[in-house]
Parts: structure tokens; C-alpha cells; sequence
């Protein structure tokens, strides 16, 4: 069994950071892809960062440049800083684990966190 455990979320004023942090546990051979998700209420979740294991990223328009995703491989880790944080920020984060496989010879299978809460006081 796989597990997503996040944390670093909490209560920022505008134009502050916050660091999200998530780690995967369990029997783990490969991830393909880490990343967060947010989801505002009465929205839908959308994707705010993604890095794949070979590097490439993914950021929504609206957090270029303010965010940044990076990901320890060894410890199976994604982290998101999150600065110069704005009220529409205020979301649940969702960490996010795509292609996780348990061995080299299965599929791979997708992994959400519980959500960590990131609210942005104006």
C-alpha cells in the first residue's frame, strides 16, 4: 500500500510562503510523476505544479513565477515553495503521485494525499 503524507500547509498574509511538503510511502519501485493540485470551494481541482522523474515541469499560468516544485528522488518527496502568496492561493493542496509502480514488471497506479489546507488572509 502507498501512501501520500503531506504538510506545511497552515494560515499566511498576502505576500508571504509557505512550503508544502509530501512524502510517498510504502513498497515503491518508481514514480513517474509528482505534483499538487488545489481545490477552492464551489471549484474544481486544478493542477498547480507538476515534475515529472526526468525533470520537466508544469506550473498553471497563475502561479508562474511564484512558485516552485522540486522533488527528492531518493526519499520520494515533492515539495512546493509558495511565495508571494495571494488570496485567490486559499485552497486545499492536494499532493498527487502519478505512475507509482510497486515493481518494475506491474502498472503504474495514481496516489492523492488528504489535503493540506493553505489559506491566505488579505
Amino acid at each position: 500500500q502507498v501512501q501520500l503524507v503531506e504538510s506545511g500547509g497552515g494560515l499566511v498574509q498576502a505576500g508571504g510562503s509557505l512550503r508544502l511538503s509530501c512524502a510517498a510511502s510504502g513498497s515503491i519501485f518508481s514514480i513517474n510523476a509528482m505534483g499538487w493540485y488545489r481545490q477552492a470551494p464551489g471549484k474544481q481541482r486544478e493542477l498547480v505544479a507538476l515534475l515529472t522523474r526526468g525533470g520537466s515541469t508544469n506550473y498553471a499560468d497563475s502561479v508562474k513565477g511564484r512558485f516552485t516544485i522540486s522533488r527528492d528522488n531518493a526519499k520520494n518527496t515533492v515539495y512546493l515553495q509558495m511565495n508571494s502568496l495571494k488570496p485567490e492561493d486559499t485552497a486545499v493542496y492536494y499532493c498527487n503521485a502519478a505512475g507509482v509502480r510497486t515493481s518494475w514488471n506491474v502498472r503504474g497506479y495514481d496516489y492523492w494525499g488528504q489535503g493540506t489546507q493553505v489559506t491566505v488572509s488579505s
